[in-house]
């Protein structure tokens, strides 16, 4: 299982700024692989699914960039995800497409 992070402050006057590259990167690859991610628990939005035969978790942590650390240990602790497994950053474009290279392989 993989955990992938989107990065961002859950506040809407961020919501179009590169604060929230994270957050927009997990709503691009929901859209495109069909999961929700409307979960409220971990102090997060989640959802999971399958990426390529791979299970998933998205998670969009609600506590801010500097806290989100605290979403992410309680999803690792809950699901026992090894860290070689968690994905997390504010994407760009091009670590976008690197995730995916890497979730492919």
């Amino acid at each position: 299982m993989y955990l992938i992070v989107g990065l961002g402050n859950p506040e809407e006057e961020y919501s179009k700024t590169r604060h929230n590259m994270g957050f927009n990167t997990i709503n691009k690859i929901s859209q495109q692989y069909n999961i929700e991610v409307k979960q409220n628990k971990f102090q997060a939005l989640y959802g999971s699914g399958m990426i390529e035969k791979e299970k998933v978790i998205l998670l969009k942590p609600q506590t801010y960039m500097n806290l989100s650390g605290n979403s992410v240990k309680e999803v690792v602790d809950f699901y026992k995800i090894e860290k070689e497994k968690i994905l997390e950053k504010g994407y760009t474009e091009e670590e976008y497409t690197k995730v995916k290279k890497k979730l492919l392989s």
